[in-house]
């Protein structure tokens, strides 16, 4: 099957059986190889578990190598969502695909991101019909909680992280979903890492990684 997004697919060292998905999606400007770093990692530590990092289905205005979910050039909050709908319905089909390729559900399939990746992932985590696994995000937000509020259709779990030192999405973007999850009665998770900008760090990782072992 030729999946609608171009994607680096990595399998777990122990492959006998796929059992779950875990879908990342890079930060603005990036791609899908750069995201894969993470899946070769986590990799050796998850069985039976396919990793896909697509890249985004616009090339990016700011950085023309890299990809974008949506486009940010233009400052108007009605275009922003209209592009994130867009989006919406690739990644929707994109996820469709998976399923149907390797006979999963929303139940087994961990949403992942960093950054613009992160909010696709919130995004798409609590609009769909039917809850994922989980919603795992560095350095991201809401992109906005009014038009999310109106379309939200699941209660995905979500666990986020976000350095206090990121000079590129505020951290108080951390407490304000957090707050927002909360009130809508959905579980959440929150890690505020020290001393960190705009990345994602080891540490985040590793605790990342603790979490997706609990839960599979």
């Amino acid at each position: 099957m030729e999946f609608v997004l171009n994607s680096k697919i990595i399998e777990s060292e122990n492959k006998d059986k796929i059992k779950y998905a875990v879908i990342l999606l890079h930060g603005y400007g990036g791609d899908g190889a750069d995201i894969s770093s993470i899946a070769h990692t986590w990799r050796r530590f998850i069985d039976n578990t396919i990793f896909f990092c697509p890249d985004g289905p616009q090339t990016c205005k700011l950085n023309p190598i890299g990809f974008q979910w949506f486009d940010l050039s233009i400052d108007d909050q009605n275009y922003i969502i209209a592009e994130v709908k867009k989006t919406e319905k690739i990644l929707i089909e994109y996820v469709d695909q998976i399923k149907e390729k390797f006979k999963l559900n929303n139940s087994q399939i961990i949403l992942a991101g960093f950054s613009q990746g992160c909010m696709m992932s919130i995004n798409l985590g609590l609009t769909s019909n039917e809850k994922f696994k989980s919603v795992i995000g560095f350095s991201g937000k809401i992109i906005n909680k009014i038009d999310l509020q109106e379309r939200m259709n699941s209660k995905t779990d979500v666990l986020l992280f976000h350095g206090d030192a990121d000079e590129v999405v505020p951290p108080s973007s951390l407490l304000e979903a957090k707050d927002f999850l909360e009130r809508n009665k959905i579980k959440v998770e929150v890690n505020m890492i020290k001393n960190c900008a705009h990345h994602i760090p080891v540490e985040a990782l590793s605790l990342a990684l603790k979490y997706i072992k609990k839960i599979i």
